[in-house]
């Protein structure tokens, strides 16, 4: 079970915390990995390329010459793919470039992704994230203070203040994985993905946000 330090927001060092090894310590499936990420960016795609064939360029209905006796190399219509002006061999056509993972693939993924931050000590935990008002430059001296540049940011609550305030600061995005109960019931609002994780060079929780992805993704 790895064991993190806990950083408070002047980046000291306040506690330490035990990972879920569920989650955590997992065997990294790099596939899995791989496929995650290649889907997001996939389903991101709008795939509304197009470029027309020879049947859908207009015009070249007739032949322009006669099959022989000009001396000329036989031709079917102008709008051959060899003429100026003619259609396109092989045209791109729209189409719809998303795939499908299960849900257990996904969970999988995630934990690979984290597990892989663990091991290459990119993962800080924070006692608690909060800012009194929206303001960039509270963000900014929270990350310095943590000696953070590239980083994901991911709280245990939907914080207004938070994603605002790291909205304009070009290397860093913020998510979250919020918990809530009711009754025996639980609902999942959660926007971290694979991608992110692996894009960002410094993964950012606070002690909220490992309970809720230990709860969820264990």
């Amino acid at each position: 079970m790895a064991n993190v330090s806990v950083y408070n927001m002047e980046g000291k060092e306040v506690d330490r915390i035990d990972l879920n090894d569920a989650v955590f310590g997992v065997e990294i499936n790099e596939h899995l990995v791989h496929m995650a990420v290649v889907q997001q960016l996939a389903n991101k795609r709008q795939g509304t390329q197009k470029a027309k064939t020879r049947s859908e360029v207009s015009g070249g209905g007739r032949k322009p010459w006669r099959q022989k006796g000009t001396g000329h190399a036989r031709q079917g219509s102008i709008r051959a793919p060899q003429w100026k002006g003619g259609g396109v061999v092989f045209a791109p056509v729209p189409r719809d470039y998303s795939f499908k993972m299960n849900r257990k693939e996904k969970q999988a993924a995630i934990r690979s992704a984290l597990t892989s931050r663990v091991q290459g000590n990119k993962l800080i935990v924070l006692d608690e994230l909060k800012l009194n008002e929206i303001k960039t430059k509270d963000m900014k001296k929270v990350l310095d203070n943590l000696k953070v540049g590239k980083a994901l940011v991911v709280t245990g609550v939907i914080d207004r203040n938070v994603i605002i305030s790291a909205r304009n600061l070009p290397d860093v995005r913020t998510s979250y994985v919020a918990v809530e109960h009711e009754g025996d019931e639980r609902k999942v609002n959660s926007t971290i993905n694979v991608y992110d994780i692996m894009k960002y060079d410094t993964v950012v929780l606070t002690k909220e946000a490992v309970a809720n992805i230990e709860e969820v993704y264990a």
